[in-house]
């Protein structure tokens, strides 16, 4: 069920692909990706812990950025073990044949005020769906943070395989949040 929320967190990972010209770095203090799902409508929350962006982004010239992204999907973190290990079966992320999410843009387009949307391609476990994410930027000092959410289909990456297909007990949407922190990008 919890695995379910994973899956979410990998989406808010893809949703954060914008990314252009020049080199930035991630810095994982300050970045997060985080999920809610819904156990028998009972929000669940949980978040990766280990998550990697190639980012290349200039704000001037958001057509050409390019982002890969790559999310751990046995760093998931719920709080229980138990679910945690749970969550790593072939039911759910199937981590040893699928160890890791990934995203890959394909498009970045401007909407205004340091908001953007992001299209690439998400793959879980073997299924690789087309994704848009909203994400606005915000600079300060050195720092730029890329923050944004989204609702993840759970069962279209086949998340929750087998008895847990059935979304009275967990939830198809899986809301995804993410905010990573970058260096290196331009001023807005």
């Amino acid at each position: 069920m919890k695995t379910y929320l994973a899956i979410s967190l990998l989406a808010v990972a893809a949703s954060f692909a914008t990314t252009p010209a020049c080199a930035q770095q991630l810095v994982p203090a300050g970045s997060e990706i985080a999920f809610t799902s819904k156990q028998m409508g009972v929000p669940v929350d949980g978040k990766f812990r280990k998550f990697d962006a190639k980012v290349a982004f200039d704000p001037k010239k958001p057509e050409t950025a390019n982002i890969a992204f790559s999310v751990d999907l046995a760093s998931v973190s719920l709080g229980v073990a138990e679910t945690e290990a749970e969550i790593a079966k072939p039911d759910w992320f199937d981590t040893k044949k699928f160890p890791q999410a990934q995203f890959q843009s394909s498009s970045v387009k401007a909407s205004g005020g340091g908001k953007y949307e992001v299209t690439g391609r998400l793959t879980i476990k073997g299924t690789a769906q087309n994704l848009v994410v909203p994400v606005t930027l915000t600079q300060s000092g050195g720092n730029t943070t890329a923050a944004g959410s989204f609702v993840l289909k759970r069962l279209a990456f086949r998340i929750g395989d087998g008895d847990w297909k059935d979304t009275s007990m967990v939830a198809d949407d899986v809301q995804v949040r993410f905010k990573l922190a970058l260096t290196g990008v331009n001023a807005l």
